[in-house]
């Protein structure tokens, strides 16, 4: 039988959470924000490079697929603690975020806030499937 013509299953999730609120300009700027993210922590969430028929090559994608959920702020201040709590990868978009322009910035605007007051617009995470789910319980998924 050829391996190629199985379905990949993953045991694991990558997901996106986004408060409803955002604009869509803002949805997009903060799911592109949050992914890049976990590349760079957790390589083997990163498949192989990509080639086209002619040779031309390009750069290496996530391996699976990467879900997007959106919820309330409420809801995404409680998968924030169940995210800590749980020691996933994760990364964070908070508001203060759209009113920086560089890293330095975003960073140093993340740094002021206390844990738990900050105002988060958006959380990615990675994990098995179950700890994900958990984490984003009361999420739905993005229309």
């Amino acid at each position: 039988m050829n391996d190629h013509a199985e379905p990949i299953r993953f045991d694991t999730k990558i997901a996106v959470l986004l408060r409803e609120d955002l604009e869509p300009w803002q949805r997009l700027n903060v799911t592109a924000f949050l992914v890049s993210g976990l590349g760079t922590q957790v390589p083997e969430v990163i498949g192989e490079p990509y080639e086209d028929a002619d040779g031309v090559s390009y750069l290496p994608m996530f391996r699976q697929p990467v879900l997007v959920f959106e919820g309330t702020k409420e809801t995404l201040t409680r998968a924030h603690a169940r995210v800590l709590s749980r020691s996933l990868p994760r990364a964070l978009f908070t508001s203060d975020l759209f009113t920086t322009g560089n890293d330095r910035d975003n960073r140093a605007a993340v740094r002021a806030v206390r844990t738990e007051e900050l105002d988060l617009v958006g959380l990615a995470v990675y994990g098995p499937k179950n700890a994900v789910d958990k984490v984003l319980k009361g999420a739905r998924m993005h229309p």
